[in-house]
């Protein structure tokens, strides 16, 4: 039986992705969880995510590592330029949450808005878009809208006001050729924002679900 040991940092994420994965692995496994809300509520104390977060998730990682873990998949995107640089020191395939979604992302057009509800998901988005267009040598432009009050009202897992803050900031942007949602607790919300802007909305668990389907898939060859 294989393997997966989740890495969260919001509450709801931790509480809804392992379900969200059964159901959409069509085989049995076994999942490990651990919930490590530092990671991301430090970095937006902080404004930077600090060489001692690096060694926590460092540690956070070589621990799933240990647990025997077929994959590991961190669920935050503000780890994931961090997790790009541990890669290369763990023997098991690291997903981040949005690496599907950013090589998605840039197929759509030029102009690019990035919306989210905590400030340390922003540069590490655009960072990740930015990437996968040079590796695709297209250009893009990348603009950014934050909801910080959103963020509050998701801390105590308050969603009906996150939800209405995060329409409400939706319904005055147009002109782009795809809005990237930057967290995972947001992704419920694609198919609202998309009718709100009236462009393609892309979030990143189900495209990170791919991901990891055909991931167990690669390692049984």
């Amino acid at each position: 039986m294989k393997s997966i040991a989740l890495i969260h940092t919001v509450k709801s994420v931790a509480n809804t992705f392992e379900d969200k994965l059964r159901e959409y692995i069509d085989e049995e496994i076994k999942v490990h969880n651990l919930l490590d809300d530092f990671l991301a509520n430090n970095p937006n104390e902080i404004g930077e995510f600090s060489i001692t977060n690096y060694n926590r998730l460092l540690n956070d990682i070589k621990n799933a590592e240990m647990t025997g873990a077929d994959i590991i998949v961190t669920t935050c995107s503000t780890l994931t330029p961090v997790v790009d640089v541990i890669r290369p020191f763990i023997s098991i395939p690291i997903i981040a949450i949005d690496d599907a979604m950013a090589k998605k992302a840039i197929v759509y057009g030029n102009k690019l808005m990035v919306l989210a509800t905590a400030q340390s998901t922003v540069e590490p988005t655009k960072s990740k878009l930015l990437l996968e267009a040079k590796n695709a040598k297209v250009n893009i432009a990348i603009d950014s809208r934050v909801c910080h009050s959103a963020f509050k009202a998701l801390k105590i897992l308050d969603m009906e006001t996150h939800d209405s803050l995060l329409k409400e900031m939706a319904s005055d942007i147009t002109g782009y050729d795809c809005i990237v949602l930057a967290q995972a607790s947001m992704a419920h919300l694609e198919s609202d924002v998309a009718k709100i802007c009236g462009c393609p909305v892309l979030s990143s668990p189900s495209l990170c679900l791919r991901q990891i389907k055909q991931t167990l898939k690669n390692l049984e060859k």
